[in-house]
């Protein structure tokens, strides 16, 4: 079944003030991404999180809140990143103990690297989507969005 949107997770990593990106060289040149994917079918959003950054960054990680939201709609952009709207949920994430990320064996084709980029030196990079300061502003007020789970929540006991 095909949706008319399509929903993405990814993952903050931010660590002594600098972001978790992921590399790309391609047609557009050298740019940055969070780790992030879609969602595929008979996945939670968190598992897509967790998935995302274990194929991209190689780590495990600890997902929390939202961080925050993005959404890219392709008639409101002039299909500048393709047809397919998208939201994208991005998740506060903490990496598990013992983990270092590091470049996948098989990365995406066009993956280069994994690399922590200074919060300061954000304006230096091309991002996309372009949330430079999305992400220092939510470093600075830290303000999440809890995520519910219906699996999670208690059933009514009915008499």
């Amino acid at each position: 079944m095909a949706y008319h949107i399509r929903v993405r997770a990814g993952a903050v990593i931010i660590e002594n003030n600098s972001i978790l990106l992921i590399e790309f060289k391609d047609e557009n040149g050298l740019h940055y991404n969070l780790p992030a994917g879609g969602v595929e079918p008979n996945e939670s959003v968190i598992e897509a999180v967790r998935r995302e950054v274990k194929e991209e960054a190689s780590i495990d990680v600890e997902v929390g809140s939202i961080a925050f939201v993005y959404e890219y709609a392709p008639h409101l952009n002039s299909n500048k990143y393709g047809d397919t709207h998208s939201l994208h949920l991005m998740f506060k994430c903490t990496i598990k103990d013992d983990f270092t990320p590091s470049l996948p064996k098989n990365p995406d084709l066009n993956q280069t690297d994994v690399k922590w980029i200074p919060l300061s030196e954000l304006h230096n990079i091309i991002l996309y989507p372009n949330i430079r300061e999305h992400i220092i502003n939510y470093v600075a007020n830290k303000k999440n969005i809890d995520m519910i789970e219906e699996h999670s929540l208690k059933d009514y006991l009915l008499k």
